[in-house]
């Protein structure tokens, strides 16, 4: 079962709270299991551009099943195949911090990516919502 609207929202709230509590201002992207825009929300002041990349990432963790950690190692080990994987995809691929896969025992629900902190900053996010999932 992919992850529900409710949750996506509550995965949101977490990771604005926690940016709020590093005085960062962040976007988040939640994803289902095929990569689809479940949710997203800009806090005020986080870049525009935010936006689009939390969704990229997200989309990204999901479709090949890597956290942004693995994924950003996979792209140096095979940069020709990164240089063409978003064709496939038909959507640009983006590996970075602070996009993890959102599991429920052994089943992926989706991903969840943040964008618009320092690296870390966005890890941090997006390790408190999961840490607060339901």
């Amino acid at each position: 079962m992919p992850i529900t609207l409710r949750e996506a929202h509550e995965l949101i709230d977490s990771a604005h709270r926690r940016a709020r509590e590093l005085s960062a201002s962040i976007a988040v992207a939640v994803v289902d299991e095929g990569g689809h825009l479940q949710a997203l929300g800009r806090m005020d002041g986080a870049p525009p551009l935010s936006a689009g990349i939390a969704e990229h990432k997200a989309a990204s963790v999901a479709l090949i099943r890597r956290d942004g950690a693995a994924l950003r190692q996979m792209q140096q080990a095979w940069p020709a195949f990164f240089s063409q994987v978003d064709r496939a995809a038909g959507r640009p691929i983006l590996a970075g911090a602070g996009s993890m896969l959102i599991r429920r025992a052994d089943a992926v629900l989706g991903a969840i990516a943040v964008s618009g902190g320092l690296p870390e900053q966005d890890d941090e996010c997006a390790e408190a919502a999961l840490a607060g999932l339901t």
